[in-house]
């Protein structure tokens, strides 16, 4: 498909953010599974759920627009999917602590590049009018910046101290 305008585009990088969410999902979901910091755990499965917050808001804008929300394949969220489970899954480690320092550092990673697409999408959704839209998706980049604060909280707070 061509993009011949700002709402090309911006239907396009809303069917990425949400190809980008629904593989960061499942590779959180695993991260929680092998973290072993009650903290990390409950907030990596929050984070799962804040994932699917932001998915079905995009499912809701995307359905405004008739656009399929499996419209795009997200492969800069496919690199960091597979960083994730290298590093933070398949890694052997002999320190728990460790292992849960690089869960942290793989989920923010990924939080970051939602972080982008939901500014960028944001951004477009104003220029082109669509407030409501835009204040559905600045909610949904207020809740990934909260997401990522916590996670480094629970790194400066025990994690990295415990891993050095």
């Amino acid at each position: 498909m061509s993009l011949k305008n700002l709402k090309d585009v911006y239907i396009d990088q809303l069917q990425d953010v949400y190809s980008a969410n629904t593989q960061a999902e499942k590779v959180t979901r695993k991260l929680a599974e092998v973290a072993k910091n009650p903290e990390l755990k409950q907030a990596l499965n929050d984070g799962v759920k804040g994932i699917q917050d932001g998915k079905a808001a995009l499912e809701g804008i995307l359905e405004d627009h008739q656009a399929d929300p499996k419209g795009e394949f997200c492969k800069g969220m496919e690199g960091l999917v597979k960083e994730a489970h290298a590093h933070g899954i398949e890694q052997e480690f002999s320190d728990d602590d460790a292992r849960d320092a690089m869960i942290i550092t793989q989920y923010q990673r990924m939080a970051h590049y939602g972080m982008a697409g939901y500014g960028s999408c944001a951004a477009f959704a104003r220029r082109l009018g669509l407030e409501d839209q835009a204040k559905t998706l600045y909610e949904c980049l207020d809740n990934t910046v909260g997401g990522d604060k916590h996670m480094t909280m629970i790194a400066e707070t025990g994690v990295n101290e415990h891993a050095a």
